[in-house]
């Protein structure tokens, strides 16, 4: 975050978290009203049940992926929020977003570009490993551990110099590996345990919480896009 005195100003709440922190969520939809949307680049999450059986894998977390990549210095002003004071003691203070937001329309395809882009060379220069990217979680393939290590060690360089961070705590070298939503386990893939809400929907939370449940289990359950789309 840098002071600013843009005019750009959309606003920002807190939001209580389940272990007692808060997490802020900025506003942006006025910019992204303005923004022209970059599309998605992909069209689904890459699924495990593609990965030869008996090859060893190691799966790669990037950590708080938004907030390492930043934003270029004519657009930073445009993403801005006032905190104010109490009782008014004093001026609000103003600042802008130098990375990428959350909540900008356009972060998750950026972030997958450039994290793409970082992969890119490796995949280039080891075409027998599997390498599967989505958004900021990598799961890495191949037929002999000695080979897929390499390829970690590959990835966590180029990260180094990409700018990005690694969630060290994150990585999985061990059976059970947990990704995107599976668990994989000696030639096994089982989707992670997925509580869906019986409680009545009342309020725009309730029901997003109740859809991601759902798109979790889609491919498992057998539903088609086209019979879920009324509940969007």
């Amino acid at each position: 975050l840098q002071p600013t005195n843009s005019p750009w100003n959309t606003p920002v709440f807190v939001i209580p978290k389940k272990n007692g922190k808060w997490r802020m969520l900025h506003d942006l939809r006025a910019i992204n009203a303005v923004i022209e949307p970059m599309g998605a680049l992909q069209p689904g999450l890459p699924s495990p049940a593609m990965l030869p059986a008996g090859w060893p894998l190691i799966v790669i977390d990037l950590k708080d992926c938004f907030f390492t990549i930043p934003l270029h210095r004519q657009d930073a002003p445009r993403f801005v929020f006032s905190v104010p004071s109490l009782n008014h003691c004093e001026p609000m203070c103003r600042y802008h977003w130098a990375v990428l937001p959350q909540g900008m329309a356009n972060s998750p395809t950026i972030c997958q570009m450039t994290v793409a882009r970082m992969l890119q060379p490796i995949r280039q220069r080891n075409p027998d490993i599997l390498i599967y990217h989505y958004m900021d979680d990598i799961l890495i393939s191949g037929s002999s551990l000695k080979a897929v290590e390499q390829v970690s060690e590959q990835i966590q360089s180029a990260v180094i110099v990409a700018g990005l961070q690694i969630a060290k705590e994150k990585v999985q070298q061990v059976s059970p590996w947990n990704y995107l939503g599976w668990r994989i386990r000696d030639g096994e893939i089982r989707p992670r345990r997925v509580k869906i809400g019986t409680g009545p929907i009342r309020t725009l939370n309730d029901l997003q919480r109740l859809l991601g449940a759902i798109k979790w289990i889609q491919t498992v359950v057998g539903l088609t896009n086209e019979e879920l789309q009324p509940l969007f």
